[in-house]
């Protein structure tokens, strides 16, 4: 992972930070800043009622009737600390976030949660992909990957409180009609909605895939009972199925 501007400012606001703050403010400083996810809120804009997720059960939240990519919102997650890249899916009543980290937050999970790390980096120091067996192969369709890739974490639900709130409130303030914001670190669900950003990306209708995508969000943020398709196999079974129509 190389180091990039956002790394560069990020370490360039500490340092300022240090030098014009006593040892004392800044310690109160980075506590209740976007640097600290595991600190109690203190900020105004964080406090009060949860912003993400369901407030009570509803079966009906993820049958969404129509989806877009933001590229806008999408930009405004990613520039939050601790954020390596956010992936934002619009549907007429939900927001969906899949995030990829780059610990360059403190406790991005929860209390108490082990520091997850679902991927193996060690190939950048040998210049190989795959450091297990040293293949220089990998699916650069993927933004997250087993190897030599930013963070993601599996659960959700591990993700922490206050990293989903910093979230949340930059989507609502952007997106005031969204009634609930879903955000995940899951490297599958968060490389699919990469595929399904690629097709607007490509200029290509999106909506022709919402029963699919529907399927990936209830599996996953509300434990649906079917397994979802990844987009990259449904269309490769459209393509198939074209081609045979046209002989």
């Amino acid at each position: 992972m190389p180091f990039n501007r956002k790394h560069a400012l990020l370490y360039s606001a500490l340092a300022l930070s240090v030098l014009a703050s006593s040892a004392c403010g800044y310690k109160e400083h980075a506590q209740s800043g976007d640097q600290n996810y595991g600190a109690r809120q203190k900020s105004p804009n964080l406090e009060g009622s949860k912003m993400y997720g369901l407030s009570v059960s509803n079966p009906d939240q993820h049958n969404n009737r129509f989806v877009e990519y933001s590229a806008h919102l999408s930009s405004e997650v990613t520039s939050l600390n601790g954020v390596a890249q956010g992936i934002v899916m619009l549907t007429d009543r939900n927001a969906y976030v899949g995030i990829v980290l780059d610990w360059t937050a403190t406790q991005p999970v929860k209390n108490g949660s082990k520091m997850m790390r679902e991927q193996d980096n060690g190939g950048w120091m040998s210049g190989v992909y795959n450091n297990k067996n040293g293949s220089d192969r990998w699916d650069n369709r993927d933004l997250v990957t087993p190897y030599n890739s930013y963070f993601s974490v599996n659960d959700h639900n591990e993700l922490s409180s206050k990293l989903k709130q910093t979230i949340a409130v930059r989507v609502r303030k952007l997106a005031p009609s969204v009634e609930t914001v879903h955000i995940t670190a899951n490297s599958e669900v968060t490389n699919q909605f990469v595929e399904y950003a690629r097709e607007t990306w490509g200029g290509r209708d999106l909506n022709r895939y919402i029963k699919p995508f529907n399927v990936l969000v209830q599996k996953h943020f509300a434990g649906g009972d079917e397994m979802p398709v990844p987009l990259k196999l449904i269309k490769e079974k459209e393509s198939k199925a074209a081609g045979a129509n046209n002989r």
